[in-house]
């Protein structure tokens, strides 16, 4: 088996883009996939879902020229988790997704 995963969602807000060393681009956004479902009761239930994306090089170009705040993508792209020392130093997890393609879905 492999490590890959496919969503499709919404973009939370603005994405964040940094050049690096050598002109390579980094992007970082947040994508919301929502779910829904009735209970036994017939009451509705709407589960919203955030997850991180991190994507490089050209993904990371097309997502700086394309993507805004509210716009409908499918990310492609492994799993991935980190920690990291936070500013009180307590260890944080994070776990998220390094896109690989991306596709603009909508107007």
């Amino acid at each position: 088996m492999k490590n890959r995963v496919q969503l499709i969602g919404h973009v939370g807000q603005e994405p964040e883009i940094k050049n690096l060393e050598a002109g390579k681009k980094v992007a970082s956004l947040s994508i919301a996939t929502n779910e829904m479902y009735y209970k036994d009761n017939g009451d509705k239930v709407e589960k919203t879902e955030w997850h991180r994306v991190t994507a490089w090089g050209k993904t990371a170009e097309i997502i700086e020229k394309y993507v805004t705040k509210g716009k409908e993508v499918g990310i492609e792209g492994k799993l991935t988790n980190r920690t990291y020392d936070d500013k009180d130093g307590v260890k944080r997890y994070v776990t998220e997704i390094i896109a690989n393609e991306i596709l603009l879905l909508g107007k």
